[in-house]
């Protein structure tokens, strides 16, 4: 398997293979240069594929052949969307996950209660959603996702152990904040891209295109586009025969601390 141990290993191993290649026969400066360049593609593949588990293994999907999906919700709580996100829901009667910010808790309080009264799983996003945080060293970062467990559960009771890392980043310091907080790392096997992609008829194509069993969708209860593609995206896998699940259920995972 291919991950961040068994990549070093490799690529030590065959350094000093090298070195003692060069010493024998010579061998050209530019060798170690491409090495470097592999071991950087590979590395930089690792902590932006959140897929790869290429530094912690991270649960993305469900391994099962039943029509049941779930949907996953970023960046929250917004005043802006969130609300008429949690209505569209209500209306279809589907239980989402919604992976919170911390910082937008304060002020936004009633939405994240009523995101608990009515069913959903709230998980950690942190508190800063940093633009810098997968640079942030291990302290600061299990600092940064406690911050968040607090204010969650002062506004709901509730202490999550599900975390979704700002951007889908992992690096070694991400692994160690996970492991030290007793967190569950969640991923995604679908973004919708809907931070990208305005026009909702486009939106709505590509996630259609991407339902099949197991699968784990990422959307953001802060697009407008999100909320427009939403209804019909429900009616679509309905249609389809697939079952909306709960996250929880889907990964057969606990939620809450």
């Amino acid at each position: 398997m291919l991950n961040y141990r068994n990549t070093n290993i490799f690529f030590t191993l065959l350094l000093v293979a090298l070195i003692a290649i060069h010493i024998a026969y010579g061998l050209p400066y530019y060798i170690y240069v491409i090495l470097l360049f592999i071991y950087s593609l590979i590395v930089f593949w690792g902590c932006y594929y959140i897929g790869s588990g290429f530094f912690i293994r991270i649960t993305c999907k469900a391994a099962t052949d039943k029509k049941q999906i779930a949907i996953t919700f970023d960046d929250g709580p917004a005043a802006a969307h969130t609300p008429e996100i949690l209505d569209v829901l209500r209306k279809a009667d589907v239980k989402a996950a919604f992976f919170c910010i911390g910082n937008r808790i304060a002020g936004n309080e009633i939405i994240l209660q009523r995101v608990k009264e009515e069913g959903h799983i709230i998980g950690n996003h942190s508190f800063s959603h940093h633009f810098w945080f997968d640079l942030y060293s291990a302290d600061k970062m299990i600092a940064d996702l406690r911050r968040m467990d607090e204010a969650m559960e002062r506004a709901t009771g509730l202490r999550p152990r599900l975390f979704r890392p700002p951007y889908g980043v992992t690096n070694p310091n991400v692994k160690k904040a996970i492991l030290r907080g007793g967190y569950t790392p969640i991923g995604w096997s679908v973004r919708s891209m809907d931070t990208v992609t305005k026009d909702s008829r486009k939106l709505l194509a590509k996630i259609n295109g991407a339902i099949e069993p197991g699968a784990v969708f990422l959307f953001h209860d802060t697009c407008s586009s999100t909320l427009e593609a939403l209804p019909a995206f429900i009616a679509e896998v309905k249609n389809r025969g697939y079952e909306i699940v709960p996250l929880d259920k889907l990964l057969h995972l606990r939620p809450y601390a």
